[in-house]
Formats: C-alpha cells, sequence, structure tokens
C-alpha cells in the first residue's frame, strides 16, 4: 500500500505468527498480519476491534514523519555528534567507493541511486557503531550499570532494546537525535539490564539517572521527523 492518507491497509499472512497483531510503520503504513488460513472475518472483527488505536498511532506516525528530501543529499548533519559531513560526487569508473576526508564523503566510480544509498547507509551505520558505542560505555560507567555488547541496528518503529542477556541494541537513526535525547534512550536501555519491563522500579531507575526523562521521551516519540527520507526506502517504511 502505498503511504497516503486514503490507501487502505495491508493484510499480510505470515507462516510465523501464533495470532493477529498490527504494525503501524514510521510512514503511517498499516499491516496487519495474520496466521495462515486465518478466516476473512476473523481478520475483520480484529481490525475493527482494534480500528481506534490503529488510527490513533497512525494519525501520529503522519505527524512526526519526516518531509520527502531530494537525493542524493548536499550534507547529512548528525545532531548525536554535532557534525556535518558534505556529500562530495567525484565519478569515475569502476565499483563505487566512499571515502572520508574531514567531514567530507567523497563518492566515486559508477552505481545508480540505489547503489549510492546502500554505500551511505553502510557509512551510516559504521559511523552510529564508533559515536554510540563509546557513548554507551560512558554513560554505563558513570551509573554503574554493566551490559553485554552492542549492536548497531536500522529499525522502522524501536529507537533501541536490551535482551535477557544484556546486549543492547541501538537504532542507528539515534544519530539525527539531539545529544540529550540519545543519552535519555541510552539510560532507559541500561535500566534493563536491572529491570527487564517497564515497572515502578524501573522508571524509578531512570529517574535517578535522568530527571526529565518524561520531556525527553516525548521528544524521541517524535523523533522520526529528523531521520531522513532517503535512511528508508519506501520497501523498508
Amino acid at each position: 500500500m502505498s503511504d497516503n492518507d486514503t490507501a487502505p491497509w495491508a493484510v499480510r499472512e505470515s507462516a510465523r505468527a501464533r495470532r493477529l497483531a498490527v504494525r503501524v510503520h514510521r510512514t503511517g503504513r498499516v499491516e496487519v498480519v495474520v496466521p495462515p488460513r486465518t478466516p476473512p472475518g476473523a481478520v475483520q472483527r480484529f481490525i475493527e476491534a482494534h480500528r481506534g488505536w490503529i488510527e490513533d498511532r497512525r494519525a501520529a506516525a503522519l505527524r512526526s514523519r519526516p518531509p520527502q528530501q531530494p537525493f542524493p543529499p548536499e550534507n547529512i548533519e548528525t545532531a548525536a555528534s554535532a557534525e556535518r559531513w558534505r556529500l562530495h560526487l567525484a565519478g569515475g569508473g569502476g565499483r563505487l567507493r566512499l571515502a572520508t576526508y574531514d567531514h567530507l564523503l567523497i563518492v566515486s566510480g559508477e552505481g545508480g541511486p540505489a547503489a549510492l544509498r546502500e554505500k551511505l547507509l553502510e557509512w551510516l551505520m559504521d559511523r552510529a557503531q564508533a559515536v554510540l558505542e563509546p557513548l554507551l560505555a560512558q554513560v554505563a560507567r558513570e551509573h554503574g550499570f554493566s551490559y553485554g555488547k552492542v549492536v548497531i541496528r536500522r529499525q522502522r518503529t524501536r529507537w533501541g532494546s536490551c535482551s535477557s542477556r544484556g546486549t543492547i541494541s541501538l537504532n542507528v537513526c539515534l544519530l539525527f537525535q539531539p545529544p540529550e535525547v540519545v543519552r535519555y534512550l541510552l539510560v532507559h536501555e541500561l535500566s534493563h539490564t536491572r529491570h527487564m519491563n517497564h515497572s515502578p522500579r524501573f522508571w524509578a531507575c531512570v529517574a535517578s539517572c535522568c530527571p526529565q526523562w518524561r520531556t525527553l521521551d516525548r521528544q524521541l516519540l517524535q523523533g522520526w521527523r529528523h531521520v531522513p527520507s532517503w535512511v528508508f526506502a519506501a520497501t523498508d517504511a
């Protein structure tokens, strides 16, 4: 389905699904995931039962989604690290290559928009690892947390997560968020190493490290508007 306001919702059958579920993506796209051989009537009743919640979530997603931007971008600004990278397309032959020099991204070689986007995403993932991993270690030291390892992902709906083994996953899109918002998210996930839930004890842990968490959490909910549209292609969203 497309991302306009009048498009129907999509229903997708999944062999892995054990129950009906609905996903409202960051672009406002609605996807109802159903187990195999689910009767159409059951799907319709599920949608009607959850219609109010779905429409509220979709409206919020449409309000916060970033505007479409021309590609390739002239610059890439990563607020989390206060950096501004200028993109230079050098041309030339051979496979597509990307090199960095003094906050300049130099792309040389041959390739269309899709190949260029993949090359920029590779660089973005590497940059997120370089910025977010040491920042997480710093915040953990400051507040006495311990964790297993860090994984950088490009996720459509989640800013971060923490597994029961202490693996913390961080969304590459955090690079586009203000530093104080990123720091709150890191505290949030580190607090899950002590409380694998959202109980009062969990929020007390968050508040002890980040007293302004409520304000920052609201900002993070609107954070998708800061993510350049090229980071997620239409098929990703």
